[in-house]
């Protein structure tokens, strides 16, 4: 390995080492500012793209390996493959887990090459906190959870929660780096980034010394008070239980360990809720599967009857659809007064998508749940004996890694949060648990609302309005943790009243930033000299090939509107059966292929040779002195395509037309030697333009047709055509194991053919939507015309490619 390797790779981990640092909390906070220095000097050696992927995807990796190992061993138990297979499996999904750190790389390499150092670093940290919007973590862990420890400056996350922390930190990193890069340039090119970061530290520090005295001045509260009283019962293994004593017992010891609790709670504490941990009642409460069931619902009632005190517990919830993680909500004499169902149930062990379900997946998978998800956040109320009323939000496990809930509760009118988690999985990893308590207690920083918190074994919290945890019990214990919450009204915070709004701005900066460098290339490809094309792709037409290649065309669009208008008045934008296919083989694939066939059999290449303009063909040679030559006159009518008819100098049109797409290409080749050769007719130079700027804008691999309408719409009909099996057949290859192997690839057919056609349709309104503009802006003589057309069709491509399967992914988790 060559030394600069060496270098990187120790940059690259030296990174891992101080993040590892970071992550243990404490007063190892203040590394998050310079953690990720070593790495950015590395990238700041890389030259190419290849090579900085490949340091985004290795710091991925290590990463993972120095913040995360005990996550590998906690799935490893809870999976019973093993700590060793299932930490290899996540180091080797690292860059799928991360992806942030690919995103930013990436992106900073980009901006980089056409900006200044401010612009880098502000489109790299857009990149990373972008990313994580787009593709949130599993545990929801983002580089400004590491600030928890400092009470000053986690308060910022009121403005833009652990996101905007984050990008924050990604700066002061940046300028650090910039810094040291920098220090042989003198002391004062030295100390200006050194400075920015240094500005930036200090106004976090700033506005957190100040918010923090503000929320902890004493004010007059005569607000109703409860004292919530936590449950933790420190049971856990239920399976392992269940498969000593039996599912029964399992229940009967866990209700009869809580009424213990719950008395003492209420005897002692003198509590006036009670609040136990996420599915401690592991079964379906008012909906019971059985006689037993039913007995312990109304045990569990009657126990709240008689305490006199309302209960908040977590069990599952069943309907139509199926089954939900949920928290209860019981008051005496009264009984059940709502549920919450887990809006975020954790993916593959407790849920997965109906499309994604199904028999194959099981058996890899057997410990795989089947929870449905939530539909968002819900406010209950709290209410005493006497009639005391505090408003909540709960979160159940999961929910609390994700903003939106707490921040919808808020907006709800919620005055506290409760958080009800099993972190038993944690039990040997207790670093797992302080990360999921440091990360819940962000909610309350984001809404500013208090939160009592309560798990299976720990951590149990009370956490204030700053994210201070005023209490919690330990890891193992069996305990009860009492707290007081008030219905106090918070002013609503910036978060509050944006959502978290930190990643949605970086996703617009570095949309803008896109647009400003592709503006900018097209203004240089504007003022740049064109070159002369040696060599121009045309097709030689007869009037008769041309009126018969033209019809063919013409026939094959007007059959594909006749579909899409059937299709539409009859039985909606889909293809359900094979005549339908057979009509658009006929009337659009079949006069589209001839087409194709004529034009084929007609090209030629058109190049100069000396004082001769020669048209080769597969089986002749044309050549024509280009002093014969007068003029090109576009066609009027472009089909069957765009094309030029020759005027000769003697008068006539030549015999045969061109079709081709870069007429403009065309005249330069023909004039370069001097020889002046004109367009003819009114608008035939705008004509010219307008086609060649479209040319210009095309690219070849995006914009083929077999890609558009072949390998594309395949890719789509193949996860659509999967979720139609799972649903209408019950499994993937449902129709194949009841019909045969001639249904099943029918049907793929027809799904095929189906998103073939709507993106035919879906290409022709774009291409309507684009010509519109193009023609109106030449009309007022934009000069910008061509740059205008070059970005419409960038944007007609995101539409495309990203628009559509980003529409399909929405219907599918819609769906599922």
């Amino acid at each position: 390995m060559s030394p600069s390797r060496w270098r990187s790779l120790a940059g690259i981990l030296a990174t891992a080492a101080l993040l590892g640092l970071y992550a243990r909390g404490g007063p190892a906070w203040g590394l998050g500012f310079v953690a990720l220095v070593p790495w950015l000097l590395v990238l700041d050696n890389d030259r190419t793209t290849l090579r900085v992927l490949a340091n985004g995807a290795l710091m991925s990796v290590v990463f993972v390996a120095a913040v995360f190992h005990w996550f590998g061993a906690a799935i490893g138990a809870y999976t019973e493959v093993g700590a060793l297979t299932a930490t290899a499996a996540l180091l080797v999904l690292a860059p799928l887990l991360q992806p942030q750190f690919l995103a930013f790389a990436l992106v900073r390499q980009w901006a980089g090459r056409r900006y200044g150092p401010v612009l880098r670093a502000l489109a790299a940290a857009s990149a990373w906190v972008a990313c994580e919007r787009l593709m949130p973590k599993l545990l929801g862990d983002t580089l400004g959870h590491g600030l928890f420890p400092s009470a000053v400056l986690r308060q910022v996350a009121d403005l833009g929660g652990a996101a905007g922390l984050t990008a924050l930190l990604l700066l002061v990193n940046e300028a650090a780096a910039f810094a040291i890069e920098q220090r042989k340039r003198g002391a004062r090119t030295l100390l200006r980034p050194l400075a920015l970061g240094a500005l930036i530290v200090v106004c976090m520090a700033g506005y957190g010394a100040m918010r923090r005295a503000d929320l902890q001045a004493p004010v007059a509260n005569e607000a109703p008070t409860l004292r919530v009283a936590m449950v933790q019962a420190n049971i856990t293994d239920y399976e392992r239980l269940r498969k000593e004593i039996g599912a029964y017992a399992v229940v009967r010891k866990v209700l009869d360990t809580h009424y213990e609790l719950s008395w003492s709670a209420i005897r002692d504490h003198d509590a006036d809720v009670l609040l136990w941990s996420e599915t401690v009642y592991p079964t379906s409460f008012a909906s019971p599967r059985s006689e037993d069931g039913a007995a312990l619902d109304r045990e569990i009632q009657g126990f709240v009857d008689t305490a006199g005190v309302p209960l908040v517990f977590g069990t599952y919830d069943r309907d139509g659809q199926g089954e939900y993680n949920a928290a209860a909500f019981l008051e005496p004499g009264k009984g059940l007064l709502g549920f919450y169902r887990k809006t975020y149930p954790f993916p593959l062990t407790e849920y997965v998508p109906r499309w994604l379900d199904g028999p194959v997946l099981r058996r890899w998978l057997p410990w795989v749940g089947g929870w449905r998800a939530g539909d968002g956040a819900r406010v209950l109320p709290l209410r005493s004996a006497d009639g005391r009323e505090v408003n909540v939000v709960p979160l159940i496990c999961l929910d609390d890694v994700h903003t939106d809930l707490a921040i919808d509760g808020a907006r709800l009118g919620a005055q506290a949060i409760i958080g009800m988690s099993n972190d038993s999985w944690f039990t040997a990893y207790p670093v797992g648990a302080r990360l999921h308590l440091a990360v819940a207690a962000f909610r309350s920083i984001e809404t500013r609302l208090p939160q009592v918190r309560v798990t299976t074994n720990g951590l149990s919290a009370i956490i204030d309005d700053t994210g201070e945890v005023l209490a919690n019990t330990a890891v193992g214990d069996q305990a009860v943790l009492t707290a007081f919450v008030s219905a106090r009204d918070p002013s609503p915070t910036l978060m509050v009243r944006w959502g978290d709004w930190v990643g949605r701005a970086g996703i617009v900066f570095l949309l803008a930033l896109a647009a400003l460098a592709a503006w900018q290339a097209l203004r240089r490809r504007a003022v740049a000299a064109p070159e002369v094309e040696p060599i121009i792709e045309v097709v030689l037409l007869t009037p008769f090939w041309r009126a018969l290649s033209g019809a063919l065309r013409l026939s094959a669009g007007l059959g594909l509107l006749w579909l899409a208008f059937d299709m539409l008045a009859r039985i909606g934008l889909q293809v359900q059966s094979l005549s339908q296919l057979r009509l658009f083989a006929a009337a659009v694939l079949l006069p589209s292929v001839a087409a194709w066939a004529i034009e084929r059999r007609f090209a030629a290449q058109a190049r100069v040779e000396g004082a001769l303009w020669v048209l080769d063909q597969r089986r002749q040679r044309i050549e024509l002195p280009l002093a014969s030559i007068a003029a090109l006159r576009p066609w009027r009518l472009p089909l069957p395509r765009s094309g030029v008819d020759v005027r000769l100098a003697a008068g006539p049109l030549w015999t045969r037309g061109l079709a081709l797409t870069r007429p403009e290409a065309l005249r330069r080749l023909l004039t370069a030697t001097g020889v002046p050769i004109a367009w003819e007719g009114r608008f035939a130079a705008g004509r010219a333009d307008l086609i060649q700027a479209r040319a210009d804008a095309h690219r070849r691999r995006l914009d083929h047709p077999l890609v558009k309408f072949a390998l594309f719409p395949l890719l789509l009909a193949l996860v659509a055509f999967r979720l139609h099996q799972v649903i209408a057949f019950g499994g993937a290859f449902g129709e194949y194991y009841s019909y045969g192997l001639a249904a099943y690839l029918t049907g793929l057919l027809i799904w095929w053919a189906s998103w073939s056609i709507g993106l035919m349709l879906f290409a022709a309104v774009l291409r309507v939507a684009i010509e519109t503009v193009v023609m109106l802006a030449m009309a007022l003589r934009y000069a910008q015309a061509a740059a205008l057309r070059d970005a419409l069709e960038w944007l007609g491509r995101l539409a495309f490619y990203l628009g559509v399967p980003a529409w399909l992914a929405w219907r599918l988790l819609s769906t599922g």
